[in-house]
């Protein structure tokens, strides 16, 4: 039996049966929250019918939660069940229990594995080598799910935003704050706002962005555009703007959930170049995040070989070079083995 302590009462779990508003108030609570267990998300990435929710309380109160994607093949009784960076187990101001991990991840596999005979694939939201990442391989292990580093790994550059803002300046590259220091005197304006109007500015500029430069890319802005609409609250994404003789020359796009913020989207015109905008917004963005208690900040993801430059960049911020535990898959049934590695193909070479 899981030991939650002496006055801890017995778990009750609670599967599907969520609107937007109450799933919006649950993850609220967690200081592990991000914007892929958002309602808005699954809901325009995968679309609402395919979401699944799995809530476990104690005596009345919010223990754990997961969204998840349920993904079936058309006329065969079975299909994946996939849950990204989750579940979610720390609530707000509290410690990782490891306990309460042991048990939502148990329950998860009850549900979708062995109740329903899905494959269960799990990204769990937890940087390898910390402390929070041996709770939850302990506890995906234990429960019977495998390891797949094949499929890849989340790399990014995570910034610690604790420290005062003049240790923070002094954790940047030199190269990065002379940029910055040069920026800040070329009377850029920062403007920052969580409206349609906001999102729209960063649409004109990455579109005309894309249009110059001619990258491919697998992120939908416009998919975005509509979680941006549908969050609300303090999970609303917000847009920053760097402004020069009021023309917005450079956009951030951010999620500030729980105790980390991810860097999302972003665009620059050739001015913002010339002029720096980029260290502006960025640094910023990092004051305004301190300012609102945020502990860390996500870069969003790097690709040293692909994207060298954003790599360069990202890594002038002062952050940790970090990757996320690889995928953990359970197989429900034997159909479902197969169908989770055409799934698993077809999720490698596409957006989650």
């Amino acid at each position: 039996m899981t030991d939650f302590g002496p006055n801890s009462g017995s778990l009750d779990g609670q599967v599907d049966g969520q609107t937007a508003e109450s799933w919006s108030t649950i993850i609220a609570q967690f200081a592990d929250a991000n914007i892929y267990q958002t309602w808005a998300y699954g809901a325009v990435r995968w679309g609402e019918r395919h979401l699944s929710h799995l809530v476990i309380r104690r005596n009345g109160q919010v223990l754990a939660a997961a969204q998840l994607r349920i993904a079936r093949m058309p006329l065969i009784p079975s299909g994946v069940a996939y849950l990204r960076w989750g579940p979610m187990c720390q609530i707000n101001r509290g410690l990782l229990n490891p306990a309460v991990v042991v048990a939502m991840i148990s329950r998860l596999r009850e549900e979708y594995a062995k109740r329903r005979g899905l494959a269960l694939y799990v990204i769990p939201n937890a940087f390898a080598g910390s402390d929070r990442a041996a709770v939850f391989q302990n506890a995906l292990a234990g429960s019977g799910l495998h390891s797949e580093p094949a499929l890849g790994h989340y790399r990014t550059v995570v910034v610690d935003l604790e420290p005062a803002e003049e240790d923070l300046r002094k954790r940047l590259d030199k190269k990065w704050r002379n940029q910055l220091n040069g920026s800040e005197k070329n009377g850029l304006v920062l403007e920052m706002s969580d409206g349609p109007e906001a999102y729209r500015e960063f649409l004109r500029l990455y579109e005309a962005m894309r249009a110059r430069k001619q990258f491919d890319t697998s992120v939908d802005v416009n998919q975005f555009a509509r979680i941006h609409e549908l969050l609300s609250g303090l999970a609303r994404t917000q847009v920053f703007l760097a402004r020069k003789d009021g023309e917005a020359i450079g956009a951030l796009v951010c999620s500030l959930m729980g105790d980390t913020a991810i860097y999302l989207l972003g665009a620059t015109n050739e001015k913002a170049m010339e002029l720096k905008a980029a260290n502006f917004l960025q640094w910023r963005v990092m004051l305004w995040l301190k300012e609102r208690g945020a502990r860390w900040y996500d870069l969003g993801g790097i690709d040293p070989e692909a994207n060298p430059g954003g790599y360069h960049f990202k890594s002038g911020l002062g952050g940790v070079d970090q990757t996320h535990l690889p995928p953990h898959i359970c197989r429900g049934s034997l159909l479902s083995a197969g169908i989770s590695a055409y799934l698993k193909r077809r999720w490698r070479a596409k957006p989650r």
